[in-house]
């Protein structure tokens, strides 16, 4: 298993593994999100997942601000997990994974359709530019160097 931080990458997607990179992660917060799971046992029973990891996973997110412990019932000592404005934020990246998967990783039909509660209507991800709109080649997208980007880490000009 890889390590928990990636000190040596100066990169969002890297800081962004280090709180929901690990496989059970984007999973819990799509039940969380799309499922109604908000209870311990809604996450253990739907995912099959270890108990151990489970709580791993959910104290890790209340402690990222993804979501937060609420005590469900003053009388049983039950909380459910909910999800911060930090933790829903994350719908439209799972939204583009599961475009991606049902692209290239599923045979058939995609399982699972994302609606607008509002109208109906499908809901699905798009790349865009500010100035030219959507963008539909990856060839077109390029990486550079942020405002974020250290001083030391900028390649120097030959």
């Amino acid at each position: 298993m890889l390590g928990k931080t990636y000190d040596s990458q100066v990169c969002s997607i890297a800081r962004s593994l280090e709180v929901i990179g690990e496989r059970w992660s984007l999973l819990i917060i799509r039940d969380a999100l799309f499922g109604g799971a908000t209870r311990y046992s809604d996450f253990q029973r739907n995912l099959g997942i270890a108990t151990n990891v489970l709580k791993a996973r959910l104290d890790g997110f209340v402690e990222a601000g993804i979501m937060r412990r609420h005590r469900h019932s003053e009388q049983s000592g039950l909380h459910e997990y909910l999800l911060t404005d930090k933790g829903r934020a994350l719908a439209p990246a799972l939204v583009a994974l599961s475009e991606w998967g049902d692209r290239w990783a599923t045979d058939g039909e995609p399982p699972i359709l994302y609606t607008h509660s509002v109208c109906g209507n499908e809901v699905g991800q798009q790349t865009v530019c500010a100035h030219c709109g959507r963008v539909d080649d990856p060839a077109e997208i390029q990486a550079v160097i942020g405002p974020g980007m250290p001083a030391g880490r900028v390649p120097r000009e030959a």
